[in-house]
């Protein structure tokens, strides 16, 4: 804990926690990125999980929207960064924000398995109404998480 204690009292920390614009324009900007990343990452999975979206294949939509995501993922994490270090002590003691933290985690996995270990296949099931059970599995779980994460994300704000 005393890293944090720290890291809330160096001037950069204070800087943004303070200012009344640095602290809301970083917000604002981690919310629309995460609205940008986590959206497309929406329309991937519902393809996967089947609600919708059947008609166009998921190569398509992964490869077309990928890069979307990603950039939306990179805002969203450095705005998130910079918004951790404006509360540090708050955020390590809050439950919310470590279980969001280790869902985050699960979250990266779950796209790196799929990423590594489903998509590379996907010439077999590209097109398929339904498809595979780890497929589904990996956009069931996608949806799931990220809905948890952003739910938990706002509570660590209101704690």
């Amino acid at each position: 804990m005393n890293f944090f204690e720290w890291l809330q009292e160096t001037d950069m920390s204070v800087m943004i926690r303070e200012s009344r614009l640095l602290f809301p324009m970083l917000e604002g900007t981690h919310v629309m990125a995460l609205a940008l990343s986590v959206g497309i990452i929406v329309i991937l999975d519902v393809r996967l999980v089947g609600w919708g979206l059947r008609s166009t294949p998921v190569s398509r939509i992964f490869e077309n929207l990928r890069p979307w995501a990603l950039f939306g993922f990179a805002i969203m994490f450095a705005t998130g960064i910079l918004l951790f270090i404006s509360e540090p002590v708050k955020c390590m003691t809050t439950p919310s924000f470590l279980v969001k933290l280790g869902l985050l985690a699960f979250a990266g996995i779950n796209a790196l398995v799929f990423d590594r270990g489903v998509y590379p296949n996907v010439a077999a099931w590209d097109t398929a109404v339904v498809l595979p059970g780890k497929a589904k599995f990996a956009g069931a779980a996608s949806l799931f998480l990220w809905f948890v994460i952003i739910f938990l994300g706002r509570w660590t704000a209101y704690a």
